[in-house]
């Protein structure tokens, strides 16, 4: 008897933008003054609840979100240190992460990053490739 075997290879489309944000300040004051300085509108969601380890519960980590209309692109605010642990353990000098999910223009992506970085209370903001990060499964939501 002969058994044919098909694999089936799974892999996981990481198919959105993010940028690692350093800052100081609570969540809620950096949403406004990228509300203020980029013209956006992030309202704060309920926390993002992640099983992070199978020994506790879920670990919250604070959630605002903004949707641009005209190109149906979906922007997440996301506080890297949660409740019980951080977001993405390996970057733990990165206070917060945006993420875009959809379409942004390439121009639009590399000015928000400019504007991002003159908002004076942010250190710095720089893109990261979600593929290097081997934590990055938690960015999946």
């Amino acid at each position: 008897m002969i058994l044919n075997r098909k694999n089936l290879k799974f892999e996981i489309d990481f198919d959105f933008i993010l940028i690692a944000l350093t800052s100081s300040l609570k969540d809620y004051r950096i949403c406004y003054l990228i509300n203020k300085y980029l013209n956006f509108n992030f309202a704060k969601a309920d926390d993002l609840k992640i099983d992070i380890s199978q020994a506790s519960g879920p670990v919250l980590f604070s959630l605002y979100n903004y949707h641009w209309e005209t190109t149906e692109t979906d922007f997440y605010f996301i506080g890297n240190k949660g409740s019980e642990g951080y977001l993405v353990p390996e970057m733990r000098e990165a206070d917060y992460f945006i993420l875009i999910k959809n379409y942004i223009d390439d121009t639009d992506l590399e000015n928000m990053i400019y504007n991002l970085n003159k908002i004076p209370e942010i250190v710095a903001a720089v893109k990261i490739d979600p593929k290097k990060i081997k934590s990055r499964e938690n960015l999946l939501f």
